[in-house]
């Protein structure tokens, strides 16, 4: 006995139409997901806020999915007991019919000590009409209490009774026209043909009405017929699932029809669309759920940010106040991340636009003097009495002139630092051979040194165990050597000594610049460094510096992401030799 051969089991042998349409538009959007996979990472894992996102999601489709197999399993059960029931149902059926609804044939006589006939029973029973009028009264009992159709056909696939037109009379057996069926859907049942459209594919046959003589067309009443029971799962017009076997009316081994039950249309679609508004309200209160989350979700992500929005407006149009930034950072995510980089960068531009203030004030200052001083001469010039007098005032005007040029070239100097450095690329060099070099150039091209008999040497004597190399701008680089050494050489004694030095210092590189001069007090290792501060020897105090060197220098070696501090060296009485800079680069 075959089993039942069920299309809606069967593998699918391509993508149903709907499917195949969403995946050819998802699978372009696979290569931007890829390509924005490490953008969705922070520090090797997934950041806070997309870990977050990601499961809201996963957890809407999961829902999804289960309810979605929740109905699929449950309908594909209706169907298998349906089928099991109708089995059994129908093997009943025509077990009854077989023996009570057939037409008995002549009666053989048996002549007492006669010779027995042989009859054969298979035979007789395949011969055995069945009466029409018995079966019905048969399927009126078994069949019309029940839900399920049922049709008798004989072996020839001509219908014999058919359920649906047995009247309740008494062995009457009548042929009324099928009810009016209503064609208008609701949007309900609009709905459920849909869904059930979407989630059973396209493979399940459509069901067809075949007049009363076409029942070999049935492929379960051909697989009856053969003593073979057969289900088939059909679809009708209306999108509803109607399920049917056919079981063999034998006797004897002998096939004399065949009784084919099916369910009525939208049997089945009933219980699956109740269990699926049952799935569908769980939906609704998990949607009200999720859409509450989602809310929350929202709330943690935009009005973070529309908080730091607000704020980086007010520092844009407030400039006389000063704002804070919202501090996030405790939130340890994306949002924390900007919420820190917008407070370092707000205190980072008020720090420079204080340094812009205190700068032009500076300059204002430090023109002044010069200025004033230029004016005054220039007024006591026309009144002057001799010629010595005018010959004085026209030496202070020389030198306020100069004075005011170095000033000038130092402050455009120092203007364009922050804008020369962001745009050039630091790159690695040996500053061996850089200090080697500078020390050789400098020697053979500033004539003062030389002319007070001080000495620039490149201590070498401790041979370097592996290349000092760091990244450097080496323009910038060699101004602040040429800085540095410059003051070396203006605090040194006559015949004194500029040393520079190189050595490794943890990971990082330190090049010291010693001269032999007085050194510097204790309270001005600090102050030496700001703009405009100067200190120096009688010969070389007016006109000639405009004290903004070591502040040039330590502002190059900080955006070269180093440092330049100021100490004194010292001998072994603890006596000061003279002054040492040193200046510290990350190794490279």
């Amino acid at each position: 006995m075959a089993d039942t051969p069920r299309s809606s089991s069967s593998s699918n042998s391509r993508l149903p139409g709907w499917l195949a349409s969403a995946r050819d538009f998802v699978m372009p959007l696979t290569a931007r997901a890829r390509r924005t996979l490490n953008d969705l990472q922070v520090r090797g894992r997934f950041s806070t806020l997309t870990r977050r996102i990601v499961a809201f999601n996963v957890l809407a489709l999961a829902l999804l999915a289960a309810g979605i197999l929740y109905v699929n399993q449950f309908q594909a059960g209706l169907i298998d007991q349906r089928v099991q029931n109708l089995r059994a149902q129908g093997e009943i059926i025509a077990g009854a019919l077989a023996e009570a609804a057939t037409i008995e044939l002549e009666t053989q006589i048996i002549v007492p000590d006669g010779p027995i006939p042989q009859i054969d029973l298979t035979v007789a029973a395949r011969q055995a009409p069945i009466d029409p009028q018995r079966a019905a009264a048969i399927l009126r009992r078994l069949v019309l209490p029940t839900d399920a159709r049922a049709r008798l056909y004989n072996t020839n696939g001509v219908i014999v009774v058919d359920s649906q037109f047995i009247d309740t009379g008494r062995d009457v057996i009548s042929y009324e026209l099928p009810p009016p069926q209503d064609d208008e859907f609701t949007l309900v049942d609009w709905f459920n043909v849909l869904v059930s459209g979407l989630l059973r594919g396209s493979d399940v046959p459509p069901y067809e009405e075949l007049p009363g003589d076409k029942g070999l067309s049935y492929k379960e009443v051909r697989g009856a017929l053969r003593a073979e029971p057969t289900s088939m799962v059909r679809e009708n017009d209306r999108g509803q699932l109607i399920v049917s076997i056919a079981v063999p009316v034998q006797r004897f081994k002998a096939v004399m029809g065949a009784l084919l039950l099916s369910t009525e249309g939208g049997d089945i679609d009933a219980l699956v669309r109740a269990e699926r508004m049952a799935v569908l309200r769980v939906f609704g209160v998990l949607m009200v759920v999720s859409v509450l989350l989602a809310i929350l979700l929202a709330g943690t992500i935009a009005a973070p940010i529309r908080r730091l929005a607000e704020a980086a407006e007010r520092v844009r149009h407030q400039r006389h106040t000063r704002v804070e930034i919202p501090d996030f950072r405790d939130r340890r995510d994306e949002i924390g991340e900007l919420s820190g980089t917008l407070r370092d960068m707000t205190r980072e531009l008020y720090a420079r636009i204080d340094a812009t203030e205190r700068f032009a004030a500076d300059v204002a200052h430090e023109l002044k003097n010069p200025l004033t001083s230029l004016r005054s001469a220039i007024e006591t010039l026309s009144i002057a009495k001799d010629d010595k007098a005018r010959e004085q005032l026209r030496a202070i005007i020389a030198d306020d002139v100069t004075r005011l040029d170095r000033l000038i070239t130092d402050i455009s100097e120092a203007s364009r630092i922050d804008a020369e450095m962001s745009r050039a690329e630091a790159v690695p060099i040996d500053l061996t051979e850089v200090l080697a070099t500078f020390v050789r150039n400098y020697t053979q091209s500033r004539d003062g040194a030389e002319t007070r008999g001080i000495r620039v040497t490149f201590d070498t004597s401790t041979p370097p165990t592996q290349p000092f190399v760091a990244e450097v701008i080496e323009l910038r680089f060699g101004q602040v050597l040429a800085n540095l050494v410059d003051n070396a050489v203006s605090f040194s004694p006559d015949g004194g000594t500029v040393v520079l030095a190189i050595k490794r210092n943890g990971d990082d590189i330190d090049i010291t610049v010693e001269d032999s001069g007085p050194g510097i007090r204790p309270e001005n290792l600090e102050t030496i460094f700001k703009r405009f501060y100067t200190d120096r020897p009688e010969p070389d105090a007016f006109g000639k510096n405009s004290g903004l060197g070591l502040s040039i220098s330590r502002q190059i070696m900080q955006a070269l992401g180093g440092s330049l501090d100021a100490e004194n060296a010292t001998d072994e009485t603890g006596k000061t030799t003279g002054a040492r800079f040193i200046i510290r680069l990350p190794a490279k």
